[in-house]
């Protein structure tokens, strides 16, 4: 299901939704110059509760409390303050792992019997008394949908059950404190990918009475259980986990890939791969060997088009990603700026292979400027793009001549940055909660950004409690020095890690208010 996006925060309170979105309004009818006005009534319930684009905080879709479906159970009525989940799934999402439904194959959290709850709930509606769940019975006509939180307790079942099926994975023998390992260096390639019978892996595994490799893992799990604050069963999944793929592996001792790790849920239950994933990464006994969701928005995105210019375009996201160690030598790029780009570029590239373009060669400036979107966001986006690809085709020796030479740069369209009222820093500081006075007096007196600020163990809360934004107030610092420097670029961008086009965006300000006083 197709989720609307939230619109963006009020520029000023940093709190609020912006009372428009189309057209584009950056402040909320609290904040609006000339305000506080009151907002209109919604137009399609008439309720008081505005939000935004003249809709309630229930009928605009990217509101937190828009009704819509579970994305567990598909059950109706849930809302996005709550992710989609209604509460019985809430506790699913916590205690199972992601994988495929055996019964209606929906990629969806499972449970030991590899099954998800929409269908779980279709058994129990036809459990009889004294006998488990038959969830291959229940499902084989479909599931009824229900609405969310409404399902009532169930009666117990009987103490006496039959042996639920297929069973579940035995316990394995308990291995001894780890001890110093270091990993085969090589690996031994498979000649033919075969499947192995899960029962047979079970087997071999708890065979398993003296591994290194286990030792070494055992008190790795152990210690990352207590910093995460894992449960015993997410810990002892791990366990099982790690030696199922000990039990597999076709060079014993070396280290383990990513995929091999994914393919545990599709054949055993109480295991946990995304977890065992992140113990053999801090182990160092994991091969990553998936694919980014970088590679697959790039893959995605030049889909069809033809095949000498999307080998080009792979060369350009080659590099992008990676970097080059030959002249012209190239630092990697943040793979968000490649999937930035490649965005903006996707409508382009069509538009050049629908008029017969077969290769980034053949464009010329005049193609460029033709296929350019309309001026905003989007064009200064492309123009970036744009830019990047032709000038790395070009160092490569791919393209003649760089079309993008003859094309004016796209200027970015940057708002002014606007000072906080004094009274709420100071309001926020005297906060009676010590880590949200602790994260405001390290934005307020430091400017520090909020990347940096996610290194603290109390993120997201001190900014709920005082009702602050962290850019905003990193803004507002940055406007109290460069006022007090009367406008030193090189000071403001040394001091708070700025580029010059982003410290210019604050000297611009001394032209628009002469003295003001009601920043900090």
């Amino acid at each position: 299901m197709t989720r609307s996006r939230p619109p963006r925060k009020c520029v000023t309170c940093g709190d609020a939704a912006v009372a428009w979105t189309k057209p584009r309004v950056d402040f909320c009818y609290q904040c609006l110059p000339g305000g506080p006005l009151i907002p209109p009534p919604c137009s399609r319930c008439g309720s008081d509760r505005y939000f935004n684009n003249g809709l309630c905080d229930t009928c605009h879709p990217g509101a937190p409390q828009h009704p819509g479906s579970c994305e567990g159970c598909l059950a109706w009525g849930v809302y996005r303050k709550y992710r989609w989940r209604c509460w019985k799934c809430r506790w699913w999402h916590t205690h199972y792992i992601k994988a495929d439904c055996n019964y209606c194959g929906r990629f969806a959290t499972i449970c030991e019997l590899r099954a998800c709850r929409l269908c779980w709930e279709e058994a129990c509606r036809y459990q009889l008394p004294g006998r488990n769940p038959d969830l291959a019975f229940a499902t084989r006509f479909g599931q009824q949908l229900f609405l969310a939180d409404f399902a009532g307790p169930k009666p117990k079942p009987h103490r006496h059950l039959e042996p639920a099926t297929p069973p579940k994975l035995s316990r394995l023998p308990a291995i001894e404190h780890r001890q110093d390992f270091t990993p085969v260096p090589w690996q031994q390639q498979r000649l033919f990918d075969i499947t192995p019978i899960p029962q047979q892996v079970i087997e071999k595994a708890a065979a398993i009475t003296d591994s290194a490799l286990l030792k070494y893992c055992d008190e790795i799990i152990a210690s990352h259980a207590a910093v995460h604050g894992w449960s015993t069963k997410q810990t002892n999944d791990v366990r099982r986990s790690v030696r199922l793929l000990h039990a597999t592996q076709d060079t014993p001792g070396a280290r383990i890939n990513a995929t091999d790790v994914l393919k545990l849920p599709k054949s055993h239950s109480n295991v946990s791969a995304i977890s065992t994933i992140d113990v053999l990464a801090a182990a160092g006994l994991l091969i990553d060997d998936r694919t980014s969701t970088t590679d697959r928005h790039f893959t995605r995105q030049i889909a069809g088009l033809p095949a000498p210019m999307t080998a080009q375009l792979r060369i350009w996201f080659e590099v992008m990603i990676n970097g080059s160690t030959i002249a012209p030598r190239r630092r990697p790029r943040d793979p968000k700026t490649a999937k930035l780009h490649i965005r903006a570029l996707a409508p382009m590239l069509r538009i050049w292979a629908a008029q017969g373009h077969d290769s980034l060669a053949e464009i010329k400036s005049s193609d460029i400027i033709a296929a350019l979107p309309a001026p905003g966001p989007r064009r200064h986006h492309a123009d970036q793009g744009l830019r990047s690809v032709f000038g790395i085709l070009k160092a490569r020796k791919q393209i003649f001549i760089n079309p993008t030479h003859g094309v004016p740069h796209t200027l970015t369209n940057t708002n002014i940055p606007l000072p906080l009222d004094t009274n709420a820093i100071r309001a926020a500081l005297d906060s009676p909660d010590p880590a949200a006075a602790l994260a405001v007096a390290l934005v307020a007196f430091h400017a520090l950004t909020s990347r940096q600020i996610r290194g603290l163990t109390s993120r997201p809360f001190p900014w709920k409690q005082v009702n602050l934004a962290p850019q905003t107030l990193r803004e507002d610092r940055i406007l109290h020095e460069i006022r007090a420097t009367n406008g030193d670029i090189r000071r403001v961008c040394e001091l708070f890690g700025l580029s010059v086009e982003g410290a210019l965006r604050y000297a611009a300000t001394l032209d628009h208010t002469d003295s003001d006083t009601t920043g900090s």
